[in-house]
């Protein structure tokens, strides 16, 4: 029998052609990350067909995701595993895993990328690293370790990276950090069970979303110390936020409420309400303006709510107890 060797110098430049297509086609928008905290394991979605494409295993008791400020990676807090995953947020690849990091329930850069901070929920501290970049790898250096109150649970940091603020959740209080000293500036009484911050673009105003309680409260930054400005009622478990990206709402979670509230930072009133299934938490705003994704916590969904419509259009189902949403195609943070 005779064969054409056409055909062998045919059929992997078929492949190749083939792989490139479906690659691209893959991933012609950056992916969507959901992260399963229950799982171990983070859900890539294709933000064409909202449909979960793989899971990519990471360390033990992961609670949240973050994109670094550069956009070059997610970073996965492994808070029992004592390690971070990088992700790459174009390709959902992981870039690298690091150990020896105590604790990192959460974890935020300041904006100019030179100090990194994570809160130890179980071991009641929060660290302070010093970031170092050499050429394509990056270095963590513990500066100090900060003694905070009892279970330390969210940060926000200034958009001048001078200070860090953290929620103590159940010390329901909120204290401030100065990264250059590593000194605590002062503690303050907030209301039950705080838990995320949203600090306006001025800095001047800092809200915190009170898982214990129905709402948020608002507080006065502008003389230093937080002063209550205002307590904003929204639903029953207030717990995350996400900016809309138009320099003037922010979104609330309400957990137990099934509720997401739009807030006016401006006027601090609620101007809208999206119903939202199954213990709404974590959310990302996309860069249209339009759509929100949510993870839906008791259903192991991703939620997609139409802000025009006011209504969830669609579910993903992922993994269990889905705690963190992020793409690289989202709204601005302001």
């Amino acid at each position: 029998m005779t064969l054409n060797r056409s055909i062998f110098t045919v059929l992997p430049q078929l492949a190749f052609a083939l792989c490139t297509f479906f690659a691209a086609s893959v991933w012609a928008a950056p992916p969507i990350l959901v992260l399963n905290s229950l799982n171990a394991d983070v859900s890539v979605i294709d933000p064409q067909t909202y449909t979960e494409i793989k899971r990519i295993p990471v360390g033990k008791e992961p609670h949240h995701l973050y994109l670094t400020p550069d956009n070059k990676s997610v970073m996965v807090a492994n808070a029992e595993g004592d390690s971070i995953t990088f992700l790459d947020p174009k390709t959902a690849a992981v870039q690298r895993t690091m150990t020896g990091i105590l604790d990192p329930y959460h974890l935020r850069f300041s904006p100019d990328m030179k100090w990194f901070v994570t809160a130890a929920n179980r071991l009641n501290h929060v660290d302070i690293y010093r970031w170092e970049r050499v050429g394509e790898e990056f270095k963590l250096h513990l500066v100090k370790r900060v003694p905070a109150g009892k279970t330390p649970s969210h940060i926000a940091i200034d958009s001048k990276s001078t200070i860090a603020y953290i929620t103590l959740q159940d010390s329901h209080q909120l204290t401030a950090i100065e990264l250059a000293t590593q000194k605590r500036l002062w503690t303050v009484n907030v209301g039950k069970t705080p838990a995320d911050l949203y600090l306006t673009p001025d800095d001047k105003t800092l809200l915190i979303g009170l898982t214990g309680e129905d709402g948020v409260e608002a507080y006065d930054l502008s003389s230093g110390k937080a002063v209550l400005k205002k307590r904003i009622p929204t639903g029953k478990g207030a717990h995350a936020f996400r900016s809309q990206g138009d320099k003037r709402h922010v979104f609330v979670s309400n957990r137990s409420a099934n509720t997401i509230s739009r807030i006016d930072w401006t006027t601090l009133s609620v101007v809208d309400t999206y119903k939202t299934p199954a213990g709404p938490d974590c959310m990302e705003m996309l860069a249209d303006g339009k759509t929100l994704l949510v993870t839906t916590r008791w259903a192991g969904k991703l939620s997609v709510i139409d802000l025009e419509k006011k209504a969830v259009v669609k579910q993903v189902p992922v993994g269990k107890s889905p705690h963190g949403v992020w793409t690289l195609n989202h709204a601005s943070r302001d």
